[in-house]
């Protein structure tokens, strides 16, 4: 049985679970403006493959997968506010992530670059909303995307770390999102039982093993006030961040109990 849920808030998830319109299909939630940079023919040709095979691994591993969720009653509590749903989480869960959240019409930022494309076209085949910008690069008109995304009903997210670090490390938007749009910062965290570890990459991104255990924390929510100033904006980073690594915590001594009673 999973901790603090129904069996409602089970990954098989349908269109009806967001807080837009019912029936209608998840990319189709209102059309985003998504400027997007110029790839040549031999960029396209590999963002396209890379579409495709990121899409398919997403699906076949994470429905193999064997879910467990920890303070679901959080998520609810979120919803229930009514003011949409900030997801906030680090970069290297994105695989796990993109199926355990699927077809929810969420709006994620991606940059522009050519990671960022096939990212962002993987998501969308999973029934997510992207908005084209980054901390580095354009961050100020994808803010801009993801409030109107808010205010028209869809929910929103953030590798909170990327696009390209520091690692573990959050960043300011989603508390300039939440002070913007009175939505609920949700901080999660996935840690899958087994899984390859990319660490050539940045982030040391997670692949979960197909069919391995995978646990989902989260947070209580975190709200910012419309007026907060500089110093208390600083202070609800500070606590996403914490709220962050103390979901961190919990994962490795998740981790560490199954490695426990396997040895039992």
């Amino acid at each position: 049985m999973i901790p603090g849920a129904s069996s409602a808030m089970l990954p098989s998830y349908s269109a009806k679970s967001s807080r837009t319109p019912e029936g209608q299909d998840a990319a189709a939630r209102g059309a985003l403006d998504e400027p997007r940079r110029p790839f040549t023919a031999w960029e396209r040709a590999q963002i396209a493959l890379a579409t495709w095979v990121g899409w398919l691994a997403v699906w076949m591993i994470g429905r193999s997968l064997r879910w467990e969720v920890y303070g679901w009653e959080n998520w609810e509590a979120a919803r229930r506010a009514g003011k949409g749903i900030i997801y906030t989480f680090w970069h290297r869960e994105i695989c796990a992530a993109t199926w355990f959240w699927r077809k929810r019409g969420i709006v994620v930022m991606t940059s522009r670059n050519f990671d960022g494309e096939y990212i962002a076209r993987i998501i969308q085949r999973h029934g997510y909303g992207a908005a084209r910008g980054s901390s580095s690069r354009g961050a100020a008109p994808a803010l801009r995307e993801m409030v109107r995304a808010m205010r028209r009903g869809r929910d929103t997210a953030f590798t909170v770390d990327g696009p390209r670090g520091p690692r573990f490390v959050a960043k300011a938007g989603p508390v300039l999102l939440a002070k913007a749009t009175g939505g609920a910062i949700l901080c999660f965290h996935i840690v899958p039982a087994r899984a390859w570890v990319l660490r050539k990459s940045w982030d040391h991104t997670q692949i979960p093993h197909p069919r391995t255990r995978a646990a989902v924390f989260i947070a209580p929510p975190i709200y910012v006030d419309h007026r907060a100033g500089e110093a208390a904006l600083k202070s609800k980073l500070n606590e996403v961040q914490s709220a962050l690594e103390r979901l961190v915590a919990a994962g490795q001594e998740w981790h560490k109990a199954l490695g426990d009673n396997a040895g039992a």
